[in-house]
């Protein structure tokens, strides 16, 4: 198994963490999304995962060496692909053609799950989907009687579907698939200037290959600050029953609420934490309360009491505070 994760976009929506870190390196519970996202697609193959290509942006060199270490923790070969300019999903793809091999999942960073099914490899292709209360605002899949899909309705205005589409997607014919995408870009196919995967999958439907649907138990986002705390607190109620505490952090004079992660070399003291909070290494934690947030590396914390909250690298808070979203680097005072 092959995956293509696209993720050169700039994060615009969780600025300011994105402005030092891109958006798939930041931590849910204690790890980046996308390696949340490379592990759980690991879980759901049942397979070996031969290649992972990252197609970014110029995140740099350390964010770079991520990549391939988080490749590398599932066993496989990861590649740096570069999406120079920004065309639309299908272009994104494209980027990523080496490893458009074989049996391959595209999968879009910012985009994590809970599964509940092991994929069968044996489909043509699936699209991953989940029942959404509004289906008016995303895409959905219309289905036969046999149960494959055969249309994507993009928010449809009328009643289609409540199974939207999660962005991620199997195909068992790599090679195929990348064919359609160059169909796209050979003949100049686009919306408003891009070139979408959803007309690539189209003229496979019609070509005969057949799509299924892969329904997911949970699925979460990490589109902005509030929804990537929410899914931090979602992964560590499935992680409750691990040991998410490192056992290098110092607490003293403390409650810790589970569930928490805790990372190497925390000090927290005179200190409430928790439920739903994660702690990022080295960093120090006194006489404060904290609930439901992201606290990522190297920052200092005294007399805080925040909730709802997401608090960058290297950042030092004194003071009260309600519901934050601070960037690394800052040194507030209240």
């Amino acid at each position: 198994m092959n995956i293509v994760i696209p993720m050169a976009g700039l994060g615009k929506r969780m600025r300011p963490h994105t402005l030092t870190v891109p958006k798939p390196l930041l931590p849910i519970a204690g790890k980046p999304i996308v390696q949340r996202l490379v592990e759980d697609i690991a879980k759901v193959c049942g397979t070996q995962i031969n290649e992972i290509a990252f197609v970014v942006g110029h995140f740099g060199e350390e964010a770079e060496n991520n990549l391939l270490k988080i490749a590398e923790s599932v066993g496989a070969k990861g590649k740096i692909c570069y999406q120079e300019e920004a065309l639309g999903t299908a272009h994104a793809i494209l980027c990523g053609r080496e490893v458009l091999k074989g049996n391959v999942i595209v999968a879009y960073a910012d985009t994590l799950f809970k599964a509940g099914f092991n994929l069968n490899l044996e489909n043509d292709a699936s699209i991953w989907v989940q029942k959404v209360e509004n289906p008016a605002a995303y895409g959905v899949i219309r289905q036969d009687a046999a149960g494959n899909i055969v249309e994507i309705v993009e928010k449809p205005q009328t009643f289609v579907s409540d199974l939207a589409i999660i962005g991620i997607y199997y195909f068992k014919d790599g090679e195929n698939f990348c064919k359609e995408l160059d169909y796209l870009i050979d003949n100049d196919i686009k919306v408003n200037g891009e070139y979408y995967i959803t007309d690539a999958l189209e003229n496979m439907n019609n070509k005969g290959v057949i799509f299924s649907p892969a329904e997911v138990k949970e699925w979460l986002d990490c589109g902005n600050k509030d929804a990537t705390v929410f899914t931090n607190q979602r992964y560590l109620e499935y992680l409750k029953e691990d040991n998410l505490v490192d056992s290098s952090a110092k607490i003293n004079n403390s409650v810790i609420i589970q569930p928490v992660f805790i990372g190497a070399n925390v000090i927290i003291e005179n200190s409430v934490i928790g439920p739903h909070v994660s702690v990022g290494p080295n960093t120090k934690i006194n006489n404060s309360i904290i609930k439901n947030s992201i606290i990522q590396q190297n920052t200092k914390l005294l007399n805080a009491n925040i909730g709802d909250s997401m608090i960058g690298n290297y950042v030092e808070l004194n003071g009260n505070s309600v519901n934050l979203s601070v960037g690394d680097y800052n040194v507030i005072t209240i």
